[in-house]
C-alpha cells in the first residue's frame, strides 16, 4: 500500500497537493469547459517549463553524452506496421464490465484496489496506524464500496492477499477473473457480479485518406517502430559502425481503459525512447560499463515476485550482472544511466526501485526487462521501463517487407564453413513435379543441416529420399538422386550478416514529472498551508524571481537591467510587483519552485548591490548586480550550490516579511 510523505517524511495531504498543482496552473483538464475528457489534460506555464527542462536533460544525459541519433517519426501510423509488430493481436489489458451500469474496470487494477482497501480495513481493526489517502475514501464512499470497512482478516488471508498483490502483474485474463471471483470482488459501482475479463486493444483506431472506407491506421502507442522501420538509413548516416544507438521523444497515445490517476495514467502522453543496436555475438558487453560498475541500486527480481513478496534488495550493477540477475552489460549499463538521470533531477533515492518483469508480463517482444518505479501516494509508479527486445522487430519486419534491416561487415579473417548443400537439376525438377515444384524445391532449401546430412546418406545408399511437403498430393514426395545432390562441401565467408539485439530504454515523461514533485514537496513548520517544490535550479520551471521592495518608479531600471542580463545568460525570471507583502511575493513562488530570488530595493539605488534568497532555507546574501547575477547562473548551471554561495558572499537578514 503507498505510504504517502513529502520530502521532510510528514504526511501527504493529496487534497491539497493536488490543489497547488491545479491552483498554480502545472497543468488541468483538458476541454474543462465542456465537462472534460477522461485521461486528457493540458499543462500550464509551469508545467510546460518542467517538461521542457526535463526533456533538455534527458538530451544532454542520453542523446548528447551517449552520441545519440535522434530522429523524429510520424505518429500516424499504417495498420500493416502495427499488424506486422504484434500489437494489433497483443497489446491490450484486460477490462470488466459491469453489467448494470455499463462501467468499465481495468480488471487488475480493481482487485489491486479492493485487495489494499481491505488491507487497510484489517490495519485499522486491528489498531494500526493507517494512513489515509483523503481523495480515494472520498471516491469509495461516493461510491458505495463497502471493501473499506474497519473489519480484522484472518493472518491466512492477509498473507494471500499480501502475495497476490505482490505477483498481480504476472495474471492473465482467465487467471484475474478467478481471483475476482475468489475474492468475491463486486461492482463498486453497483454491487453486482462483474463480467469475465476480456481483451481491450489499447491503440486508436483511424482512417488515413478520404478514399478508405474502413479505419486503415492508428497513432502510435510508442516512438519505437518508426526507429525500427529507419534503422538500414540510421545505419549508413552512422558509416555501417555498429553498435549505435537512436532516440525519439514525441506523443504516443494510449486508449485506457480507466484513466482515473491524473497524469499517471493518460490516453495521450510524451515519450522519451532509445533504442540501443548492438552485435548479439559481442555478449552485449558494453565500453563504458565499467565506469557505472559500482553503481548501487535497488532491485526487486522476477523470483521474489513469484514467491509473493516485494522485498528489493541493494547491490552494485556490477553484482547483478556478474549474477545474471541482469541479463548483459549493456542492459546493466543503461539501467544504471536511468538511476542517475531520475537522481540528477531530483528524484528520492529511496522511493526508486528497479522491478524485473515476470514472465506474464512480459512485453510479447522482451527477452528481458525492468521498470524503474517511483513511490508515489498513489504507490509503486512505472515510470521507466529498460528492456531487451532482442532480434524481434527488425526480423518481423525484415521478413515482412524484404527490406535489408540487417548488418552486413567485412570480416577481419575469412571464416570457413563446413555444411552440406544442396543441387537441384531444375531441367528434370521442373517436368517432374509441374505446378508443384516451387513447393518442393522450398522443401528442400529449408531442410536442417541434421536432415541434409541423413539424406545424403541416404541418397548414396538408396538413391532415393522421401520428403515432406505438406502442399503436395499426400504430403509426400518421393526424390532420386539424378533430381537431387546433397554433399558435404567447405564454403568461405568474407562478409557477415547479422540482426542487431536491441535495448530499449521507455521513458514516460508526464509520469516522471508528477512523480517528481511529489518527491519534492514539502510545507514549512511554521505554515504548513505554504506548500514548497524544491526542484533542483537546473529543473525548476523559472529560476530567479525579480521581487522590488517597494512600487517606487526609482526601482523599476533596476528590474529592467537584472531581467536584460539573466536572459542574455540564459536564466529564466519572472517579476513580481504586486502589493503583496515581499513574504507572500516569495511564498507564491516558492510553490511554482522558483529556487532563487532577487530583491531590488533602495540600498540598490545608492550602492547597485541586490540580495539573492535560497529557496530552501530562506537565508539571503547581498553583494553587487553583477556578482549576484553571476552566483545566479552558476547555480543554475549546477556548477556551485547555495552553501558555497552562501560561503563567499556576505550574509543578509531581512525583508522575509508576511
Amino acid at each position: 500500500m503507498a505510504t504517502s510523505t513529502t520530502k521532510t517524511g510528514a504526511p501527504l495531504d493529496r487534497a491539497t497537493f493536488e490543489s497547488l498543482l491545479r491552483r498554480r496552473l502545472f497543468y488541468t483538464p483538458a476541454f474543462e469547459i465542456y465537462g472534460g475528457e477522461k485521461g486528457l489534460f493540458d499543462y500550464g506555464p509551469p508545467g510546460c517549463a518542467l517538461q521542457n527542462n526535463l526533456v533538455d536533460i534527458w538530451r544532454k544525459h542520453f542523446v548528447l553524452e551517449e552520441d545519440m541519433l535522434e530522429v523524429d517519426c510520424t505518429q500516424i501510423t499504417p495498420a500493416a506496421v502495427f499488424k506486422t509488430s504484434g500489437h494489433v493481436d497483443k497489446f491490450a489489458d484486460w477490462m470488466c464490465k459491469d453489467p448494470k451500469s455499463g462501467e468499465i474496470f481495468r480488471a487488475d487494477h480493481l482487485v489491486e484496489q479492493v485487495l489494499e482497501a481491505r488491507l487497510k480495513g484489517d490495519k485499522e481493526a486491528r489498531g494500526q496506524t493507517v494512513e489515509i489517502d483523503q481523495a480515494k475514501d472520498a471516491k469509495r464512499k461516493k461510491k458505495k464500496v463497502k471493501d473499506v470497512q474497519a473489519v480484522q482478516l484472518d493472518d491466512a488471508v492477509v498473507k494471500e492477499y499480501e502475495e497476490t498483490l505482490a505477483k498481480i502483474d504476472n495474471y492473465g485474463g482467465e487467471e484475474l477473473g478467478q481471483l475476482i471471483k475468489k475474492f468475491d470482488i463486486k461492482s463498486p459501482e453497483t454491487g453486482v457480479d462483474l463480467e469475465p475479463p476480456r481483451a481491450f486493444n489499447l491503440m486508436f483506431q483511424l482512417t488515413i485518406g478520404p478514399s478508405a472506407s474502413t479505419p486503415n491506421g492508428y497513432l502510435r502507442p510508442e516512438t519505437a517502430q518508426g526507429q525500427f522501420l529507419n534503422f538500414q538509413k540510421l545505419l549508413e548516416f552512422n558509416q555501417q559502425s555498429m553498435p549505435f544507438a537512436s532516440a525519439s521523444v514525441g506523443k504516443s497515445f494510449r486508449n485506457e481503459i480507466s484513466p482515473r490517476s491524473g497524469l499517471l495514467r493518460v490516453r495521450e502522453f510524451l515519450m522519451a525512447e532509445i533504442e540501443h543496436f548492438v552485435d548479439p555475438e559481442s555478449g552485449k558487453r558494453h565500453p563504458r560499463f565499467a565506469q557505472v560498475k559500482d553503481t548501487k541500486m535497488t532491485l526487486l527480481n522476477r523470483n521474489v515476485q513469484l514467491e509473493g513478496s516485494t522485498k528489493a534488495e541493494e547491490l552494485t550493477i556490477g553484482e547483478a550482472v556478474a549474477s545474471k540477475l541482469v541479463d548483459n552489460e549493456t542492459l546493466g549499463y543503461f539501467l544504471a544511466r536511468i538511476q542517475m538521470f531520475l537522481l540528477r533531477l531530483g528524484v528520492d533515492y529511496s522511493k526508486l526501485r528497479f522491478r524485473q518483469h515476470m514472465a506474464n508480463e512480459m512485453a510479447h517482444y522482451a527477452a528481458d526487462c525492468w521498470d524503474a518505479e517511483l513511490r508515489t501516494s498513489l504507490g509503486w509508479i512505472e515510470c521507466v521501463g529498460c528492456a531487451d527486445r532482442s532480434a524481434y522487430d527488425l526480423t518481423v519486419h525484415r521478413n515482412k517487407t524484404g527490406a535489408s534491416l540487417f548488418v552486413r561487415e567485412t570480416r577481419a579473417e575469412p571464416l570457413k564453413i563446413e555444411e552440406y548443400q544442396v543441387d537441384i537439376d531444375k531441367k528434370r525438377f521442373g517436368p517432374k513435379f509441374k505446378k508443384d515444384a516451387k513447393a518442393v524445391e522450398q522443401a528442400v532449401e529449408a531442410l536442417s543441416q541434421e536432415l541434409r546430412e541423413k539424406m545424403s546418406l541416404e541418397l548414396e545408399k538408396e538413391g532415393r529420399i522421401t520428403l515432406d511437403v505438406p502442399a503436395v498430393g499426400n504430403g509426400k514426395v518421393e526424390l532420386e538422386k539424378d533430381l537431387v545432390k546433397i554433399e558435404k562441401r567447405t564454403r568461405v565467408e568474407h562478409v557477415r550478416e547479422y540482426t542487431p539485439n536491441v535495448i530499449e530504454p521507455s521513458f514516460g515523461i508526464g509520469r516522471i514529472l508528477y512523480s517528481l514533485i511529489e518527491h519534492v514537496y514539502w510545507s514549512r513548520p511554521e505554515d504548513d498551508a505554504r506548500g514548497v517544490l524544491s526542484f533542483p535550479p537546473p529543473v525548476a520551471p523559472t529560476k530567479v524571481l525579480l521581487v522590488p521592495l517597494s512600487g517606487s518608479d526609482d526601482l523599476r531600471p533596476y528590474l529592467q537591467q537584472l531581467t536584460y542580463k539573466l536572459r542574455r545568460m540564459g536564466i529564466s525570471s519572472k517579476i513580481d510587483d504586486s502589493s503583496a507583502s515581499i513574504g507572500k511575493r516569495y511564498s507564491r513562488n516558492d510553490e511554482l519552485g522558483t529556487p532563487l530570488g532577487i530583491t531590488v530595493d533602495f540600498q540598490t539605488v545608492k550602492d547597485n548591490t541586490v540580495t539573492l534568497r535560497d529557496r530552501d532555507t530562506t537565508s539571503q546574501v547581498r553583494a553587487s548586480e553583477d556578482e549576484i547575477c553571476a552566483a545566479a547562473k552558476a547555480i543554475v548551471d549546477g556548477e556551485e550550490t547555495w552553501e558555497d554561495v552562501a560561503k563567499r558572499l556576505p550574509k543578509f537578514e531581512g525583508q522575509e516579511v508576511d
